[in-house]
């Protein structure tokens, strides 16, 4: 069970990351969060603790995602909608924060378990995420998503060949790969942009990786 202190324990994760958020915000990612501590016995969305939440907890499933936000940067921001592919989505972070404190980008969360989906569509429902839709398929097999994403995210997955070949694919010319590790990630067919650090004393980084024009 959440409580009043979980939330102020939160908000003082996001503050010593030189963060914060609205109120409205910060009400959807803790409805998010109660959606996630209720399902996670039945589905297994997440190994962190949630009852009682950790440090590590709200670091990563929170701060980590919205520090993220504040640093990618699609070239076309502002002028036409962004379009966003969230892959291997699991139990919904990095995508439902970001989405949460970027509502007007256009997001597409790929999860191939069945049970994480339905957790996801559920949470798309529960927090009125709008131009969000769940893709219950393995990336590899995406269809209709050929060259349109502004933004490609992703946690946790094998940055090998194969993947790059599916994010040049998924990915728009000068499209940017926003990649959440613990370390300075590469990958082939993609420069480098910058690597940002998203919580202090830890090794939680971004690398944003940039199809290069010509291509």
């Amino acid at each position: 069970m959440t409580s009043s202190g979980d939330r102020e324990h939160l908000l003082a994760r996001l503050e010593r990351a030189g963060t914060s958020v609205d109120a409205a915000a910060l009400d959807a990612l803790w409805q998010y969060f109660a959606l996630l501590a209720r399902w996670n016995p039945r589905v297994n969305l997440t190994a962190l603790p949630l009852n009682p939440p950790a440090d590590e907890t709200f670091d990563r499933l929170f701060v980590e995602p919205i520090v993220a936000a504040k640093h990618i940067e699609p070239r076309n921001s502002g002028t036409v909608p962004v379009r966003w592919v969230d892959l291997g989505s699991g139990g919904g972070s990095p995508a439902i924060p970001v989405k949460i404190v970027r509502p007007a980008w256009i997001l597409t969360m790929v999860e191939a378990k069945e049970r994480k989906a339905a957790f996801l569509r559920e949470a798309t429902r529960a927090l009125h995420l709008e131009e969000t839709e769940i893709a219950n398929v393995r990336f590899e097999d995406l269809n209709g998503e050929c060259a349109t994403a502004d933004v490609v995210t992703v946690r946790a997955v094998r940055l090998d060949d194969a993947f790059a070949d599916i994010a040049r694919k998924l990915l728009r010319r000068d499209g940017i790969l926003a990649v959440f590790s613990s370390s300075e990630a590469s990958l082939s067919g993609f420069d480098r942009e910058r690597c940002v650090s998203l919580v202090p004393q830890s090794s939680a980084a971004l690398t944003l990786l940039r199809v290069p024009r010509g291509t």
